[in-house]
């Protein structure tokens, strides 16, 4: 009882620190605004808390946690701050399973050290704190060295143990398919006979000073000479993971016709970590359009183009690992050297985020602005390489645990760098940590000066290393300013957004996306000029920015230039030629610029590559189009087809009425211009046409109602002042209209 006992306070420090950070960041402007991923999490948990279990599509984003999350809503309602508290539980318990295993394998103390390390680590509070699945990587990581632990100290060959680490592995597939790989690694560790007979919580075996037997390992490998004790081990391991995957392939199948383990998305992932453009964190496959709203659309999008027909999931992925394998042939060299570098990130101190930064929650949290201080990764790795070397002597029976580290960083590697990617390595730095500390003292004393000196050599170097300056916390804090603003603008809180547009420009005065996104926020104030000089910032920065260029294209418009937003659509399509809006805004320019032939041309493009949803506003637009041509029985076929498409769609409803009533129609001219007039704040021009088309079907009173009407809200109209005069009197002379 009394393990039990320090296990839970371990775990209710943990737990302490975690509420009290959830405490500080009550009041932050991200604590209720969800953006990025998780928004997407969000929304698809909401789904599932609903009731649609099954969904509709392959899995592009990993499942479990959104699964996670919509138990938790299924139970007590959306609510965010109950799926923070339940990962701080979680970050808790994985703090018990870290000093527990720790414990096992060397000592109490290390034990403690360990599960405290963890407790206190930044990253850790702060990972446990976001909407995000990175709670759900940490705590599968420490159960799975928890289990393994166990395996490595028994005494006994435990079906149940290995089922449950398959069942641990599975589900951290769930979350991490590059997780998939240690699989493989398992099920060739369990051909190994792991049980050393080492008792549970016995001390750690003192190294030889003799230099006969410096560094020999302390038991004798051990081939098991049962063959079938190890196929139980892998069969009971393979039956824990299929427990988890099989039924995920099973629903892919049903949903998408292929065969999917976990997601479709290894080819556009592995794509963004090895191309031309990218830094060795993740870009995104057309610049400006990173966020997760685009990216499966985009990795289809441009896939499709290519192979000229819609693609499978698995078709779409392939195309885009053989863009990544075609880069890596031709450019052996720079792909080297990108490689480095992400190597460089992947052990860096400095924590690359995408979306939400350690340094913005920092500011609201003193207890984690203080721990960052001294607590960090690149802390840690020179601490883990230390006692790497303490316990080297015993690594017979701990190769396991650094196998699983070392090839969970290359799977990293191999795609891009991210801070919650390679988080997940934590736990087995904290477990090797823990040992050297817990026994320093002992192994210093052991050691010649020259061994001493090689070890201190290798720390040193590491903490170089692990130091070397290759990015700037300052764009950490401005990619979370920025994105808070998307999340603020969404939410309608336009000058919250506009502050914190500003905020990211401030902090980094060559950020691109902050422009755009300004831009957008002030064009939505009504300020177009301040929109347009935005955008045009945003450009001047990355020339290639599509969302930019798109944005741009429509503020000209808005300001009546045409002429100038056409360039700025084709940029666009460039670069996405199946961008139905695009392609709809370019024919719209055009033909507002007097190039009628083109803009229908355009027009009648973006239609085909219409879905239906997409529809109503380019035949709304192609029928203004066609009328302005003279082709009024075409113009009418489209606006027909874009008011039954939109029924509330007012600007259909009074095109269709004008084509009509040019048409010599006038009574089905008059339901268009009533259907138009029920939109709020009608313009005058509505009423006076309808006041024409009333005229026209005799409905003389009701007419000069109606331009009356028109008179009343726009008093300057000579239009509708002449329309009154001339029936007025005509009604005088008793002359029919």
């Amino acid at each position: 009882m009394k393990k039990a006992r320090l296990l839970a306070a371990i775990s209710a420090v943990a737990l302490a620190i975690r509420l009290i950070y959830l405490w500080q960041i009550r009041h932050a402007p991200f604590f209720t605004l969800l953006m990025g991923d998780s928004k997407g999490y969000d929304e698809w948990a909401r789904r599932i808390a609903a009731g649609d279990w099954i969904g509709t599509d392959v899995f592009y984003q990993a499942p479990l946690y959104p699964y996670f999350m919509g138990a938790i809503y299924a139970l007590v309602g959306h609510d965010v701050l109950a799926v923070r508290v339940c990962q701080a539980l979680l970050g808790s318990v994985a703090c018990a399973l870290i000093a527990d295993a720790t414990w096992r394998l060397f000592s109490k103390r290390a034990g403690v050290i360990a599960g405290l390390l963890l407790a206190l680590y930044p990253p850790a509070i702060f990972f446990d704190g976001l909407v995000q699945k990175t709670a759900l990587d940490a705590f599968l990581t420490c159960l799975a060295i928890w289990i393994i632990s166990g395996i490595v100290v028994s005494q006994k060959n435990s079906w149940r143990a290995w089922a449950g680490l398959g069942a641990t592995m599975g589900a951290l597939s769930l979350t991490r398919e590059n997780a998939l790989i240690l699989i493989g690694v398992i099920l060739v560790w369990c051909w190994f006979d792991p049980i050393t007979g080492q008792p549970e919580g016995s001390p750690l075996p003192s190294p030889s000073p003799s230099p006969s037997r410096r560094g020999r390992p302390s038991g004798r490998p051990k081939i098991s000479g049962r063959p079938n004790v190890a196929i139980s081990q892998s069969i009971a391991f393979a039956l824990g993971v299929a427990l988890l995957l099989v039924p995920v392939a099973i629903r892919n199948y049903a949903v998408g016709g292929g065969f999917y383990l976990t997601t479709s998305q290894f080819g556009p992932n592995f794509y963004l970590g090895n191309n031309a453009r990218t830094d060795g964190t993740a870009g995104s496959l057309i610049a400006g359009r990173g966020s997760s709203e685009y990216e499966r659309r985009d990795a289809i999008d441009i896939a499709e183009r290519a192979a000229g027909r819609h693609l499978t999931p698995g078709e779409v992925s392939s195309y885009w690992t053989g863009q990544s394998l075609a880069f890596i042939k031709s450019q052996p060299g720079s792909w080297l050297k990108l490689m480095a570098r992400k190597i460089i990130l992947l052990w860096n101190a400095a924590e690359a985020f995408d979306t939400e930064s350690q340094e913005s929650y920092g500011e609201w949290s003193p207890l984690l602005a203080i721990g960052a201080l001294v607590g960090n990764f690149g802390i840690l790795v020179p601490l883990a390489a230390f006692g790497v070397c303490v316990t080297w002597f015993d690594r017979r029976r701990l190769w396991i645990f650094l196998a699983l580290a070392l090839t969970y960083a290359a799977s990293v590697v191999i795609f891009f760098i991210y801070a919650r990617y390679r988080y997940p390595l934590v736990p087995f730095m904290v477990l090797f940590t823990a040992a050297g500390l817990d026994r320093a003292a002992e192994y210093l004393r052991a050691r010649s000066r020259v061994e001493l000196a090689a070890v201190g050599a290798l720390v040193a170097s590491l903490l170089a290393f692990t130091h070397v300056p290759v990015l700037d916390a300052a764009d950490n804090r401005a990619v979370t300013e920025h994105n808070l603003g998307s999340a603020l603008q969404s939410a309608g809180r336009i000058d919250e957004a506009i502050d914190r547009y500003k905020k990211a420009i401030a902090i980094k005065p060559d950020y691109a996306p902050a422009y755009s996104n300004l831009g957008s926020a002030l064009l939505a104030k009504g300020d177009a000029a301040g929109a347009i000089n935005a955008y045009q910032q945003a450009l001047s920065i990355d020339p290639d920015f599509s969302d930019a260029h798109f944005n741009l294209g429509n503020a000209l418009m808005r300001v009546g230039d045409p002429v100038r937003a056409i360039p700025h659509f084709r940029r666009v399509l460039s670069d996405a030629p199946d961008s139905v809006d695009a392609r709809t805004n370019l024919g719209i320019a055009l033909t507002a610029s007097g190039q009628l032939d083109e803009g229908i041309g355009e027009l009648e493009a973006a239609i085909r590559r219409a879905p239906a949803a997409a529809m109503p506003v380019p035949e709304r637009a192609l029928g203004e189009a066609l009328a302005d041509r003279g082709r009024l029985t075409e113009a009418a076929d489209h606006l027909r087809r874009a008011v039954s498409l939109a029924p509330d769609d007012g600007e259909a409803h009074y095109s269709l009425g004008r084509v009509l009533l040019q048409m010599r129609q006038p009574a089905e001219a008059i339901q268009e211009f009533r259907a138009a007039l029920a939109r709020p704040d009608a313009p005058a021009e509505i009423h006076n046409d309808l006041g024409i088309a009333l005229a026209s079907a005799g409905h003389l009173d009701d007419a000069i109602s109606e331009l009356q009407v028109a008179i009343k809200l726009q008093p300057a109209s000579d239009e509708a002042k002449n329309n009154l005069a001339a029936l007025t009197a005509q009604l005088a002379h008793g002359a029919k209209p």
